[in-house]
């Protein structure tokens, strides 16, 4: 330390210029300065080792939970790590280390009481130590910043992740965002931990910002399963690009080819034309050398125009844009383009009960007390005692609200599905006062259903006598386990032994096997002595819950089936609700259920190894009790035994398995948000019967795009053998450069958007299901395709060269007469692409108007190509016989296409016998 001192005092004698003889006044001063700067160097070195101590990491031992808050850029002694893990791992002890709330506001140099400053510099300080609160979109909350504080009352969505700051009742429900099913958690000083994503169900509060935009637990959720919007190829597209190059290569070596014949020939003398090389000389005959091989260039390069696909690409689009469109009408809207080809090749699809298969609109069909089932007719026999046990139950251990806006309108319920019948059971079959109820009543604490406990508890004080009692209401196996006695029919109470508990196993399972839902509920007084809430209770009923399946499901699972393509639910729910409804939607026949594996828990798949998943995966048909993980674990296996797998979701719980399905679909009315932004398609109805749509529109949509490939093929490769041909015979083509203009440019973008507009039928429902590694033109494709090309050039080479001397005609007219009948050629091989297998071309054209309205646009456009725009295309006017002439050359090609197609194919792809 003294070596850097004197190296600063030396510096600073040069700065301060002081002389190497100083006075006796100039060493005073400079014993004075010396001493100030040395006590300045020593203060500064032991503030440095201070600090240093104080950041060294101190070890923990077991009695202590160390919080770092060590600054992350001096401004603040918190980094965003720190706010992040404090409220995601919901550590209280973490907190209270802290200082609990008012100790992060302090360290947040937030006023609980009025926020921040919100001066610029101060938000800017706070954006670049903790971000800004933008998410992978614009929101009108995206000014917040770690620090702030929010306001939140009933209906908000909380917008970051925070920390509950002061307020009263407050309850937010975090289906959204957790795994948890529970409608309401209450929030408090106790538990003052708040998400973004979450909403607020009752109740109002103030919260301090903790964490904002991706550094947030919805933020993280959206990072990890929303698409980027940057696609990829579609597998179609990938398909279509490796037939294109094919095309243009083997396009370029057959005008290749022509330029090197048609130069050879002209260079030899071997040539019609008035020039040859022998007369070559001098200046006049190299440039007639030249002109000449331009022309021959320019011969050639027709074969190129010819070669290069000018519809592919644009017919795609068309046709994803026009079933995008119809596919809304149909309650589905796409997100993902390539979910249309993708459905076109679906294999298996993986999907829950609720919201897709049922209606979700849960009701009491059953009600047991004791051991004995009461209808409505029979309530009114029910001891009132024991009818008011059950009554306080529901009132005070269901979240909920019912009302009743006039006498004239029903009672609306504000509740899950689950909450929502069985108040509306209550209510309106057990005439419950609700609001009496409660004001009898004063609830003492509140257990939340949540999907570990699968339960909900109250503990209450009757007003009227001060007794302390308990209700429990959840599912029936799980309350059963926490009875010691049960009521009998009478209202009398008994005990529950061995024998008795297994009777009403049986009527659970019984319930359960008619696909019910059921629930139990149990009361029991408690004294002033501490004891345990949750056993030796008393059974009051058992109550079972339906879901209908809705009334289409049935036809649209059979539709798919006969398809091709398996249903597989995957359900949260048990074994015997899961078959009763497999077995109603027609997902199970009853002759699969006495196979074994057919129907299986997620815990039992999730504990197979790899090897024995991919074994028996293809025979599960249902699996129950199901977590997130064994949904996908069963997509996975799917799909690496090659299947292409679908998956329908509605909440966050199935947000693992619609990022690992070939394609994702929500529900559009009971989904979550965060599942809606990653999924493909969306449901907008929530109904299975639009899943058998959309899977009918992926086969339409692939049907069509090849519809138009065989077109478009057929043109290309019968105009490159004709303009070949003809240019190695007689050095031109029969066709000019503007007419094939004509044919690429009008033609094929009419032709493309008629194709595109054609609607599913049926018989895509009866076609077995397409591979990903099958061919893009098929058999059938080839047989047309050959026979057509094959016709077409027998009639144009024999117009080309007989033309003439056949009708009798000029030559202008003949190229006229070969002009129109290439284009009413592909009039018919438009109506024959329509129908790639069928015999009949014209079958259900009359209900596609915007097809029959462009074959009319098309012949109305070459009319008045050939006869009033003449100088364009350098024709010359028909006769009302060379018009039919041409048209009956046309519909032969109809003829041909009908005779073809009675001919029988392999199976085997044509070009896999190239390959061997």
């Amino acid at each position: 330390m003294s070596t850097i001192i004197q190296e600063n005092i030396e510096c600073n004698k040069s700065l301060c210029h002081v002389p190497n003889t100083p006075s006796a006044a100039n060493k005073r001063w400079r014993s004075a300065f010396v001493s100030i700067y040395c006590s300045r160097a020593l203060l500064s070195f032991f503030k440095d080792s201070l600090h240093d101590n104080k950041t060294a990491k101190v070890p923990q031992n077991s009695s202590s939970i160390i919080f770092d808050i060590k600054p992350a850029d001096d401004s603040f002694k918190i980094d965003q790590t720190s706010l992040t893990e404090l409220v995601k791992e919901k550590n209280a002890d973490k907190l209270q280390n802290i200082g609990g709330v008012d100790g992060v506001a302090s360290i947040l140099e937030t006023n609980v009481e009025f926020g921040i400053h919100g001066n610029v510099e101060d938000i800017t300080r706070r954006r670049e130590s903790f971000g800004s609160n933008t998410l992978h979109q614009k929101v009108s909350i995206l000014e917040l910043v770690v620090g702030d504080v929010v306001c939140l009352k009933i209906g908000d969505q909380v917008p970051v992740d925070g920390l509950f700051l002061e307020g009263h009742s407050l309850k937010v429900e975090e289906s959204s965002i957790t795994q948890d099913e529970s409608d309401h958690v209450e929030v408090n000083c106790h538990h003052p931990f708040l998400f973004s994503g979450t909403k607020v169900v009752d109740g109002y509060a103030r919260m301090l910002v903790t964490s904002v935009g991706k550094n947030t637990t919805w933020g993280e959720v959206m990072s990890s399963i929303i698409h980027d919007t940057n696609e990829l190829q579609t597998p179609l597209q990938v398909q279509l690009n490796k037939l294109t190059s094919s095309i243009r290569k083997v396009g370029l070596a057959i005008a290749l080819l022509a330029l090197v014949v048609l130069l050879v020939r002209y260079f030899t003398g071997n040539t019609a034309n008035e020039c040859v090389i022998e007369e070559f000389h001098g200046r006049k005959k190299n440039f007639c050398v030249m002109v000449k091989a331009m022309r021959i260039l320019a011969t050639a390069t027709t074969i190129v125009e010819l070669v290069i696909p000018k519809g592919f690409s644009l017919a795609v689009k068309r046709t994803h844009v026009y079933a995008t469109k119809k596919m809304m009408v149909n309650q589905a809207m796409v997100q993902k383009l390539s979910a249309f080809e993708t459905m076109g090749f679906a294999t298996t699809i993986c999907t829950d009960i609720a919201g897709s298969l049922s209606l979700n609109q849960m009701k009491v069909t059953k009600f047991w007390l004791g051991k004995e089932s009461f209808d409505a007719a029979a309530y009114s026999s029910i001891a009132p005692y024991f009818l008011e046990l059950v009554l306080e139950g529901v009132a005070m251990n269901t979240t909920g609200t019912a009302y009743k806006p006039t006498s004239r309108f029903e009672i609306e319920f504000l509740s899950n599905p689950t909450k929502k019948s069985i108040l509306s059971w209550a209510i309106v079959e057990l005439n419950m006062e609700m609001e009496q109820l409660m004001h009898n009543c004063k609830i003492i604490s509140v257990k939340a259903f949540n999907l570990h406990m699968k339960r909900s508890g109250v503990l209450l004080r009757r007003m009227r006598d001060s007794t302390i009692h308990v209700h429990w209401k959840g599912a029936a196996e799980i309350i059963l386990k926490m009875c010691s006695r049960y009521y009998d029919s009478s209202g009398i109470m008994k005990e529950l032994d061995d024998h008795e508990r297994m009777k009403f196993e049986q009527i659970i399972q019984g319930m359960e096997a008619n696909s019910l839902q059921c629930l139990s509920e149990e009361d029991q007084e408690y004294g002033t002595k501490d004891k345990k809430i949750e056993e030796g209770l008393t059974l009051l009923g058992l109550v079972g819950l339906k879901d209908p399946c809705c009334p289409v499901v049935r036809n649209a699972v059979e539709d798919c089936q006969y398809a091709g393509v398996n249903i597989k639910m995957i359900t949260g729910d048990n074994v015997f609700t899961a078959k009763a409804i497999a077995t109603e939607c027609g997902i199970l026949r009853p002759s699969q259920d006495m196979f074994n594996g057919v129907v299986i828990e997620g815990m039992e798949f999730r504990n197979y190894t790899p090897e024995e998943r991919k074994e028996k995966v293809d025979k599960i048909c249902i699996m129950a009790k199901a977590s997130p993980i064994d949904k996908s674990l069963m997509v996975e296996c799917l799909k690496q035994k090659g299947y292409i797998v679908a998956v329908i979701g509605g909440d966050i719980n199935d947000a693992p398995a619609l990022k690992e399905a070939d394609i994702g679909l929500s529900m559009g009315t009971h989904g979550t948000e965060v599942v809606r932004l990653s999924s493909d398609i969306i449901i907008l109805d929530d109904n299975f019967a639009s899943m058998a749509k959309v899977l009918r529109w992926g086969r339409c949509v692939h049907k069509n795009i090849k519809k138009f490939i065989q077109f478009q093929f057929t043109v290309n490769v019968a105009a490159i053998i004709v303009n070949f041909v003809a240019i190695i015979f007689v050095n031109e083509g029969p066709l000019t450069g503007v007419q094939l203009l004509w044919v690429n440019l009008i033609m094929h973008n009419l032709v493309a958007l008629a194709l595109a507009t054609e609607k599913p039928t049926k018989t895509l429902m009866e076609k077995p299901r397409m591979g990903w590694t099958k061919p893009l033109i098929t058999n059938n494709m080839w047989r047309n395709l050959l026979a057509q090309v094959l016709y077409k050039i027998v009639v144009i080479l024999t117009l080309k060269f007989k033309g003439q001397l056949i009708f009798n005609v000029c030559e202008k007219v003949r190229d006229t007469l070969i002009f129109d009948t290439f284009v009413l050629c592909q009039f018919f091989n438009q109506l024959d692409a329509r129908k790639l297998m069928e015999e009949n071309i014209f079958k259900g054209i009359h209900s596609n108007k915007l097809f029959l309205s462009i074959i009319a646009i098309t012949i109305v456009l070459q009319v008045v190509m050939v006869e009033y725009l003449k100088w364009i295309e350098g024709t010359k006017s028909l006769n009302w016989w060379q018009w039919s002439a041409c048209i009956g050359m046309a519909i032969v090609s109809w003829l041909v296409s009908w005779i073809v197609k009675r001919i029988p194919i392999p199976q085997k792809p044509f070009l896999s016998y190239l390959k061997n």
